[in-house]
């Protein structure tokens, strides 16, 4: 086959790959709109139209050759089984890593704007996915580290234990009463955690009974300017929307069209309390029982600790790679990264208790 035969042939290939891929992922952007509503729907709606526009490119090129289409990369399969029956935060986060990847921007046959769209659809995803992880980031982040702990620190206290040399029924109720301390713990010091930054964040917003005062103010000495200022506005900006906010109240003699000045609401990020709590005492308990499955089944000795380290390094790598995938970065390096700080700790108290079982013996 000739030289310029042969690169016909696999650009042709590319191009029906990439018409593979836009319909994968208009696909995906299309089953996640039909599980939201109003503007969050709108927004998919709108990139899976992005990607038919996409679509209409490659198949000018191909012209008549679109048979033969292949499959679509499996990571576009993956996100649009995982949109038809989820539909959740994961997809989006992944979604973002997807556009991120685009090989447009060094591939001749595709344009410049197909290349920039690529590149402002990660933006457009990116801020869908902070809204989901915004309204899950407190409960998630109190499951996550409570999961994490959990299986850090009782691993650490059953290998600690076994490697002095005590029974087996010691290190199984050394486990059991870690996993009880811990998670009471941990769930008590979410609840005052979380309440203490609703609290922090409560005193920080106006006060609607301030309201009540703007008509009264004067309008030249103007000390809403001054709240204003106080909330980060530059002086001049203050002072005018201070004046159009009391111009707006006179005029139409309502006190509750005033408004005073917000201050950031992270209330929705924080959480509630309760909620922090029980996911935070479940987790960590849930966590923390791995380490402790081998001794209640009865295994002793190396092989209850080689089961145990398998089993916990398995949930690490797991929620490891959740963390990554829903702050958009790579899964296997946060994975690796939670198993090896979890090895780590585990082997340091592994070695504690040898000392320990040496000076005791």
């Amino acid at each position: 086959m000739p030289q310029d035969a042969r690169s016909d042939a696999a650009a042709r290939a590319r191009w029906r790959r990439y018409l593979a891929d836009e319909r994968a992922e208009a696909a995906v952007y299309r089953e996640l709109a039909g599980r939201r509503t109003g503007e969050e729907r709108e927004i998919l709606l709108a990139l899976a139209e992005a990607e038919r526009r996409h679509e209409a490119h490659w198949m000018r090129l191909l012209g008549d050759d679109d048979g033969r289409m292949p499959r679509a990369d499996l990571r576009t399969r993956m996100l649009a089984g995982l949109a038809r029956r989820f539909g959740s935060i994961f997809v989006l986060a992944l979604a973002q890593q997807a556009e991120a990847r685009s090989p447009y921007a060094d591939d001749p046959d595709a344009t410049r704007a197909m290349a920039a769209d690529e590149k402002i659809h990660g933006e457009v995803v990116r801020g869908l996915a902070a809204r989901g992880r915004r309204r899950l980031s407190g409960t998630f982040r109190a499951a996550v580290f409570g999961a994490n702990d959990g299986l850090v620190s009782n691993l650490a206290l059953v290998l600690g234990m076994a490697a002095t040399g005590v029974d087996r029924s010691v290190v199984l109720f050394t486990g059991i009463a870690g996993l009880l301390a811990g998670a009471l713990s941990m769930g008590a010091g979410e609840y005052v955690s979380v309440r203490s930054q609703r609290e922090l964040l409560e005193a920080s917003a106006p006060d609607p009974a301030a309201r009540a005062a703007l008509p009264d103010l004067d309008v030249d000495a103007n000390e809403l300017a001054l709240v204003y200022r106080a909330r980060g506005m530059d002086p001049q900006e203050a002072t005018a929307h201070a004046g159009r906010v009391i111009a707006g109240v006179r005029a139409q003699g309502d006190v509750a069209s005033g408004s005073m000045p917000a201050a950031h609401d992270d209330a929705e990020a924080v959480g509630t309390g309760m909620s922090a709590a029980i996911s935070s005492f479940c987790f960590f308990a849930s966590g923390a029982l791995i380490p402790v499955l081998p001794y209640l089944f009865g295994a002793d000795g190396t092989v209850a600790l080689v089961v145990a380290l398998v089993l916990v390094s398995v949930a690490l790598l797991a929620t490891g790679a959740v963390v990554g995938i829903l702050s958009g970065a790579s899964p296997a390096k946060r994975a690796l990264r939670q198993l090896a700080i979890g090895l780590g700790a585990a082997a340091v108290t592994y070695v504690l208790g040898l000392a320990f079982g040496t000076t005791l013996a």
